[in-house]
Order: C-alpha cells, then structure tokens, then sequence
C-alpha cells in the first residue's frame, strides 16, 4: 500500500488508495486489530481522531491481566478474554512485554456476600478456570497478612496478573505498522458513502477508500455509525470509573488483586499493584452523558480511600500520588456489540467495557473469523517483523540503567532524557503530554510534574501540537 505520508501520522494528506480493512478507533481494541489484520496479510489502515493513540477509553484502566474466570458463561466476551489471555501469554515475552502473576482473590465482607461465592465458584469451572478455589478467612490472611481480619472468605484465583496498559497496545499497533499498516491520526471520521463495494470515509484531514471498515470506535462508536451508516447498532452511555493511587510503599501492603464479589452491573472496587510500583483502588461505576469529562470528584475520592483503608488498614498512613478517572463505553446490553454487517462490508465493536485489555487479542481474532466467513481472505504474513516494548515497570531493567542515557529528566518515575527523545521520534511519536505520559510514565510520580516540567518544555520544543510552554 502507497500512502503518501509526511513524516509524523498526524500530518500531511490521506491517500487515494483502496486498502483492504481500514480501523476507526486506536484504543487497545483497534491497534489490537490492525495488527491480527496486519499480521493475517490484509493492506491496513487505522484512524484515529485524537493527536494520540490510546486517548479513549484506553487511557484508564486497573491493567489486569484477566483469565474470564466470572464472564457470562457461553459468551463472546468470556471465548475473548480467553484467546486474549492464551494469545497474550504467547507473545509477551518476544515483545519485551510485562506480565506478573500475583493472583488475585474475590473477598466476601458479608454473610450474603460469603453466600455468593460459591455460584462464582460454579461459574469459573464452567468456565474452564478449573484452579479457582474457595479458601477460608484463615488461608486469606496467611495470604494476604495486612488484609483487614473483617474478610470472612475469599475465591483465589491463581493466574490473574497484571500489566502495563499502554506497552502492550503501543506494542501491538507498531507491530501492524512495522508490517505496512499505516496509522492516520487526527483524523475524525465525519461521514461516508459505500458504492460498488467500496467505502469512502470522510475524516478532519480529507478522504480515504477501503474495501471494508470496523468500527473501533469506543466511547464515539454509536456516533460514528450514525454519522457513517444513518443509524447506530448500539448505544454508548459512557460510564465513569474514578481511581486513587497511593505512594509505592502502599505496594508492599499486598500480594495480590483483591476483587470485591461483583454485582450484575460493576466489578466493583478492587485493591490492586500495578506493574510501575503503585497501589490504586477504584474503579467507582457513575453513568454519565458527557464522553469526555473524566474528572474527579471529592465525595467520590473520600469514598475510594475509605474503601481502600477499610479493606487495607495500613492505608491510612500511605500519601497520595495521583487521582484519576476513565470513561468506559457500557451500552445498553452488558454484552460485547460486536456485530457484521457484510452486505455493506461493514462490522461493529462495541460496548468493550472493563475487560477490553484482557479481551483486545481475543476480539481482534473473533473479528477477523467473521470477516473470513463474509468470504474473505489474504495470505498469511511469513516470519513477520517484531517490535521490542519500550519496558516502564519497576521490576524491570529501566533505560536509567543502561548506558549513556543522558540526563534523569523526571526523577520520581526514573526517565531518561533518551527516552524521552526515543518517544518523540519513533514511527508513533508523542505529540501531546498525555501521550508522552503513556510513553514513559514521566510527570506520573510523587511530583505531578512540579520538578521536571520546564525541562520537558525545552525537550518537546516543536514536537508537541499545543506547545508545552503554553500549559505552563
């Protein structure tokens, strides 16, 4: 395929050529997609409508690796987050990728919740999570010693882990680009036509043509349908989940993910290490109508660390690193939307709530299954190239560690001048902040920012859209 491209995929004009599949959406969905369409020999392109990938929903999630062992039984969701986890698993280690296996536990605090353990139990051997086990108050305390001696009773569950939520999907889209799928950022899809089996989208930065189009569209997909085809499959009403993140010390209170017993619309709160040293509780569950306010709100706050301290008694003494919230894109069905329509070679992936991380590899798979049953087909891509992650957790070797990395520019997250110019330059470049931040966790530790700001004013002179020095 023969974009004409400017140097960065934020710029320049889109092409006149006809690709195979093109992607609306670079969340952890989409750029799981273009790589299984990449990688099963189809011509690829992806829009995305934000200056950055990963700027939907994907911005914000607990990074858990999950095995499916509570989805619905019989479910698309459950076979996804199945093949997700197996595909995940297979690849992790040849991308540089992290995963950690602490395990988690399902914790009952109440008599009724002691009651429903045993139907999730039930429920993870159908699912073929056959390690799952109910364990006593007195197993969960040798377990997990700095729980509160409230719990009655737990599920363990052995083989949840935890992730980096940003490497993987970075890892996953450059793979795809890497093997000649081409990425179109800022680049809002506004409308389209389908004649003679040919789309023809309309985004902020012109046309393009493909054969076929998958919406991946998150927390927009409902408007983009509406704009595209006249009217949506599915109805996105965001879903707001607000988070606390404690110091690192806080980490060491833990072992494991501790889950709360779900209720048949949330999760619920979980306690949980994340791979860069920290401990966070959240999410909270808030429907909303706005599909980008993901503030935070002081009653919410209080509630969350009440929870956590509550759970983990010894959080009361840990300080506070960050707050922040994502917005989830719940439909009107719990279930994955993921819905063909192959007389307008069309097909839909929606209402990818919380476990799209540990589904992404798996819808992508079922996705492209569909699309070989609409009569479709292309040759298999032969020892295909693999980009190595740029590694941020804290148990691994860091770039800091490394020779000549140059200077130390954020000292609380350890990041290194040459990782910032490596993020600014490489074939996804930053080109805001919040995407640098994804990139290298800096200005995401004890400061906020306070310390290294003016300096990375300085590093991202003419990289960045909005100039940093204007934020100032």
């Amino acid at each position: 395929m023969n974009f004409q491209m400017e140097k960065s995929p934020s710029q320049g004009m889109l092409s006149n050529d006809v690709c195979d599949v093109l992607i609306i959406g670079a969340g952890v969905v989409g750029c799981a997609m273009a790589r299984r369409f990449t990688l099963e020999g189809a011509r690829v392109a992806i829009l995305e409508k934000a200056t950055d990938i990963l700027d939907g929903a994907s911005k914000a999630n607990s990074a858990i690796l999950h095995t499916g062992f509570d989805a619905p039984p019989g479910s698309i969701e459950l076979a996804c987050i199945r093949e997700g986890y197996r595909e995940y698993q297979e690849i992790y280690k040849g991308m540089g990728l992290v995963k950690e296996d602490c395990g988690a536990h399902v914790v009952a605090w109440s008599s009724n919740e002691v009651d429903n353990l045993e139907g999730i139990h039930a429920q993870a051997h159908e699912n073929g999570v056959m390690d799952v086990r109910l364990i006593s108050a007195k197993q969960l305390q040798n377990a997990e010693p700095n729980l509160s001696t409230k719990a009655l009773a737990a599920i363990a569950v052995p083989r949840e882990s935890i992730i980096d939520p940003w490497s993987a999907p970075y890892a996953y889209l450059a793979q795809a680009q890497k093997n000649g799928a081409e990425v179109f950022l800022s680049a809002g899809v506004s409308g389209g036509k389908f004649d003679s089996g040919i789309w023809t989208l309309s985004t902020t930065r012109g046309t393009i043509k493909a054969k076929h189009v998958i919406n991946c569209a998150g927390l927009y997909g409902d408007l983009v349908e509406e704009a595209v085809l006249g009217e949506a499959n599915f109805q996105i009403t965001p879903r707001k989940g607000q988070f606390v993140v404690f110091d690192k010390a806080a980490s060491k209170l833990v072992n494991s993910v501790i889950l709360p017993v779900p209720t048949s619309r949330t999760i619920g709160i979980v306690v949980f290490r994340t791979v860069f040293g920290n401990l966070a509780v959240g999410p909270t569950a808030e429907d909303q109508q706005s599909r980008c306010d993901a503030s935070v709100d002081e009653d919410a706050v209080k509630a969350l660390i009440a929870d956590g301290i509550a759970k983990i008694p010894d959080l009361k003494d840990m300080p506070i690193t960050a707050l922040y919230a994502g917005l989830r894109p719940a439909s009107e069905l719990k279930e994955y939307r993921i819905l063909p329509q192959a007389k307008k070679n069309w097909i839909s992936v929606g209402g990818i709530r919380s476990t799209g991380l540990s589904g992404a590899l798996g819808i992508a798979q079922h996705v492209f299954k569909l699309y070989q049953k609409m009569g479709l087909k292309h040759k298999k891509l032969k020892n295909p190239m693999v980009p190595i992650a740029n590694v941020l957790a804290e148990k691994a070797h860091r770039d800091w560690q490394r020779k000549d990395h140059g200077d130390i520019i954020c000292h609380c997250e350890m990041v290194s001048e040459r990782e910032i110019k490596r993020a600014l330059e490489e074939p996804l470049p930053a080109r805001s902040l919040a995407g640098l931040k994804r990139q290298t966790r800096v200005t995401m530790g004890r400061c906020q920012g306070f310390y290294c700001t003016a300096r990375l004013a300085e590093l991202t002179k003419d990289h960045f859209e909005t100039p940093l020095s204007e934020k100032i």
